[in-house]
């Protein structure tokens, strides 16, 4: 979808007017110089409101920025004059490799060249969500969220609602990913599910029918296994994973690939096969991460390839969590409440 044609399903959403004098992308659009409808207060209606979410991986960090115009609650809630966003078009996103020595500000410089690149202001950014498996990076990521994005990030770990029971022995070893992951996919495709992540590892993730966290599986990632394999040998060289045309490889380069991609699909699917007879053969699988697109499509169980599951999951996650989103335009910064003091769970 062109920028533009982004911008005018924003108005439709939202019920407004084009803004008189301002162009049509609303990444350029001028948050102070709203002239249409006004709140129950008689303030300006906000412009389209952006919430920020960060995936934090051991090899990757991959960012994104949804935005919405406001959605009035209904009728007869206790808070039905208020104006509650809903985040649900992803405008960007982007890939950037996870470096653990970076500073604040090195980071912080990143993430705004980023914004630049896409057209979009950090002072549009009206919450940060973030899922960790770098625990010493956490720190570094809430300074660069506060002091570039002027937001308190709320990170997912344990206390925050999330809407999911997790069945495992102690639930603080799973990972935030994998939380997240499961909460998008029951949302979006039913249950019970299996969710495969191929990440620098491999998780396969089981939910229920009850919207149940059951535990899983965890395998070393393609990647690794193929670093481990070059690593450790004298004369193979490295190359690029990939389907190859035939199994038979008529040379080192094919039947290196063909060992790693026809391997790799062998384990996902044996397990999957597993998976599916303790769960149930209608059980949806549901595969996301770099190498999701690669190895799904020649899966013979996995049916679905959502790239974009983890961020959706942060989103959800996020929108449960906040009760009432501050009007950035509506209330003096003196008396701005900050939205991650409103984000625990009780």
């Amino acid at each position: 979808m062109g920028r533009s044609g982004f911008a005018e399903k924003m108005r439709e959403a939202s019920g407004r007017p084009a803004p008189s004098g301002t162009p049509t992308d609303f990444r350029r659009m001028n948050r102070g110089a709203w002239t249409g409808p006004k709140t129950h207060a008689g303030l300006p209606t906000p412009a389209i409101s952006m919430l920020l979410v960060l995936d934090v991986g051991n090899t990757n960090t991959v960012l994104g920025v949804f935005a919405s115009g406001p959605k009035a609650r209904p009728a007869g809630s206790p808070a039905a004059e208020a104006e509650l966003p809903r985040y649900e078009l992803l405008v960007a996103n982007w890939r950037v490799a996870t470096v653990a020595t970076q500073t604040v500000d090195e980071y912080g410089v990143l993430f705004r060249n980023l914004f630049a690149m896409d057209n979009l202001e950090a002072k549009g950014i009206d919450g940060i969500v973030i899922s960790s498996v770098v625990p010493p990076l956490d720190s570094t990521l809430a300074q660069v969220c506060e002091r570039y994005f002027g937001a308190k990030p709320l990170f997912i770990e344990p206390g925050v609602k999330t809407g999911m029971p997790v069945h495992y022995d102690n639930p603080a070893e799973v990972g935030a990913d994998r939380i997240v992951n499961s909460v998008a996919a029951f949302e979006k495709y039913g249950g019970p599910c299996i969710i495969v992540d191929f990440g620098t590892a491999t998780t396969f993730d089981c939910v229920s029918a009850k919207a149940e966290y059951l535990g899983g599986v965890i395998s070393p990632g393609l990647g690794i296994s193929a670093d481990a394999l070059f690593e450790r040998t004298a004369r193979l060289p490295r190359v690029d994973i990939r389907k190859p045309s035939r199994v038979i490889g008529s040379n080192t380069v094919g039947s290196l690939q063909s060992g790693l991609y026809y391997g790799y699909l062998g384990l996902v699917d044996g397990i999957l096969e597993l998976l599916t007879s303790e769960l149930g053969r209608e059980t949806r699988v549901i595969a996301t991460g770099g190498l999701a697109s690669l190895i799904g499509t020649g899966s013979k169980h996995i049916k679905q390839v959502d790239e974009f599951l983890t961020l959706e999951g942060l989103r959800i996650i996020w929108e449960r969590n906040v009760t009432v989103k501050p009007l950035r335009e509506a209330v003096p910064a003196t008396s701005k409440a900050s939205p991650a003091n409103k984000l625990r769970s009780r």
